[in-house]
């Protein structure tokens, strides 16, 4: 897939990483990284810069796991760009991802979005037309066949899902 003196656009989706549900008390947007997910979230920041698919623009849900999330994400791929929170992604469907999406300015041609589940896997099928298991801290890259983040939703069908990685770490 090329366009005439435009780069592709590439979208990498993440599941939030493994977070601790021994604090009962705690609202569920509250609810940190367990130690697996602090593991993880450095083993995918480390891929995404092994395979030069370090992101330009980065959107994550404000909820703690996936703020702690990309916070290590970005450390390790070695992002220094701002990091956009939008609340919208908590709790959010996949047609709402598309929504906060479609306004990313056309000039970044690599987004990583992170995010949690049914959402991040409905995107993938979404835009893909694929069903794949996102696990904790998995990592999906799709090519995205569109000039522009607005016609995303419209070119669902003639994306290409090129990969989705799941992280190794285990707790100890």
């Amino acid at each position: 897939m090329s366009f005439t003196g435009d780069k592709k656009k590439v979208l990498l989706i993440l599941r939030h990483a493994k977070s601790s549900l021994k604090y009962g008390d705690i609202p569920d947007h509250e609810r940190p990284l367990n130690k697996r997910g602090k593991k993880q979230a450095p083993e995918m920041g480390t891929l995404l810069k092994e395979l030069q698919l370090v992101p330009d623009y980065v959107i994550s849900s404000t909820a703690k796991r996936a703020v702690d999330t990309v916070k290590s994400v970005a450390e390790f791929c070695g992002y220094e760009g701002e990091i956009n929170h939008d609340s919208l992604l908590y709790q959010a469907s996949a047609e709402q991802y598309v929504k906060v999406l479609s306004v990313v300015p056309d000039d970044y041609h690599r987004v990583l979005i992170v995010g949690h589940n049914p959402a991040v896997e409905d995107l993938v099928e979404k835009l893909t037309n694929m069903i794949e298991l996102m696990k904790t801290c998995s990592l999906a890259q799709i090519d995205i066949n569109a000039k522009s983040w607005r016609d995303l939703a419209s070119e669902r069908n003639n994306n290409t899902l090129v990969n989705v990685w799941h992280p190794t770490a285990k707790d100890e």
